[in-house]
């Protein structure tokens, strides 16, 4: 249940002076209100202290948002890599998944292209095995960038459509889509459509990402290899 909206600081409660204890109070404040809503005044309120006071820790709330996520994305556990590049690259693009899934409000910070320089060595290692893979596998240094931005977006929609979906609880409701679909003259005009309406939201539902990272990342590395001179003469 969300906490009150009075802030929690008391006079006489001593300046806060710690970064510890300024991310614990955001993450906390993000748990209750979502991460569009934190801003530092609010933050300040929370902790009993002036903005000031805040701001001699962080420079700005995107700032204040990258700690968080360097923090928690430390905390990510590295699975053993295998030693085939495909399946290293599928291993470290799972890990990377299931911590943001986690954390989901961390993959929509790090939607914006250039986030990577702000992460921390531990995903960056992951990214780089993302990037060794690749290029073990015949792709140029250009190419494993390329291999990599597309593993992510596809990540990250992942995440953030299946978050969103059940915060609008729409595969436990999908009457709306019975309603559509089964009406008289669907079949004809949506055949299979109608076929699958009554078992969308279960399909809809089913957790299919490392089923759709190893066609995916076939793909792409597919693509990126030179094509062979025989099969390019015929």
């Amino acid at each position: 249940m969300p906490r009150s909206n009075e802030p929690r600081g008391r006079v006489g409660r001593p300046p806060v002076t710690s970064r510890a204890q300024i991310l614990a109070a955001a993450r906390g404040l993000i748990d209750d209100y979502g991460w569009e809503k934190l801003t530092i005044r609010r933050l300040a309120a929370e902790l009993g202290v002036g903005a000031t006071t805040l701001y001699a820790h962080v420079r700005d709330k995107e700032d204040l948002l990258f700690l968080l996520i360097h923090e928690y994305a430390e905390q990510i556990p590295h699975p053993p890599l295998p030693s085939e590049p495909r399946e290293r690259i599928v291993t470290a693009a799972v890990a990377i998944h299931d911590g943001l899934a986690a954390w989901p409000w961390a993959a929509e910070v790090l939607t914006a292209d250039g986030f990577i320089a702000r992460l921390g060595d531990s995903v960056l290692s992951l990214v780089e095995t993302i990037l060794a893979g690749a290029v073990e596998d015949g792709c140029t240094p250009e190419e494993s960038v390329r291999v990599f931005r597309s593993i992510w977006y596809y990540t990250v929609g992942e995440i953030l459509v299946r978050t969103h979906s059940r915060s609008r609880r729409l595969d436990e409701h999908p009457a709306h889509l019975n309603a559509y679909f089964g009406a008289s003259d669907t079949p004809g005009r949506l055949p299979h459509l109608a076929a699958v309406a009554e078992r969308w939201g279960a399909l809809a539902g089913q957790d299919t990402y490392a089923q759709g990272l190893r066609a995916f990342v076939d793909g792409l590395l597919a693509q990126a290899r030179p094509t062979p001179p025989q099969a390019a003469s015929r």
